[in-house]
């Protein structure tokens, strides 16, 4: 994948599973699975996996399991 094509695809997977408030343990790892797709985490991605883990910290996506 081209630069910044990881970081959009990273985006919509985290998109689609916070659409509900909930992250399921599977969810994860697949956000965690399009970060690493390309070996190496650049910028753009960093700050939307930053993002990410601060909606849960503070409350605003819960983890469930499944």
């Amino acid at each position: 994948m081209q630069s910044g094509e990881t970081g959009k695809k990273l985006a919509d997977v985290i998109k689609k599973a916070i659409s509900d408030c909930e992250i399921t343990s599977s969810e994860y790892d697949d956000i965690l699975a399009a970060a690493n797709a390309d070996s190496k985490i650049d910028a753009m991605e960093q700050k939307l996996l930053e993002q990410f883990q601060g909606m849960i910290a503070n409350g605003t996506i819960k983890r469930i399991p499944g």
